[in-house]
């Protein structure tokens, strides 16, 4: 651990952008089919396919049910991406732990 400025090398992917470029296009389904399919409302799933708004658990859980993979693999995207967007270069010093006895 240091204080060395975090590099946030190539920006991850939002899950929506994939549900939008890779997904629907495979599919060949409009967002109200595939909200109607992933159980969601089409404003929903075009907030998330739109990227303004995240995976939640729950979300995950619909998308890895109707597209037949893991659960992780969404929130996994949504993490990296949260994280990247997240890292800043901070001047924190670490806190002294005092030993406890």
């Amino acid at each position: 651990m240091g204080n060395k400025p975090i590099e946030k090398g190539r920006r991850p992917v939002h899950p929506g952008e994939i549900l939008r470029e890779d997904v629907l296009p495979a599919l060949s389904m409009t967002i109200g089919q595939f909200a109607q399919a992933v159980g969601v409302t089409r404003k929903t799933m075009s907030m998330l396919i739109n990227e303004k708004q995240g995976v939640s658990p729950a979300m995950a859980m619909r998308l890895s049910r109707a597209l037949g993979n893991s659960a992780r693999v969404w929130t996994n995207l949504q993490t990296s991406y949260d994280l990247w967007h997240a890292e800043v270069p901070i001047d924190i010093e670490p806190i002294a732990w005092k030993d406890v006895a």
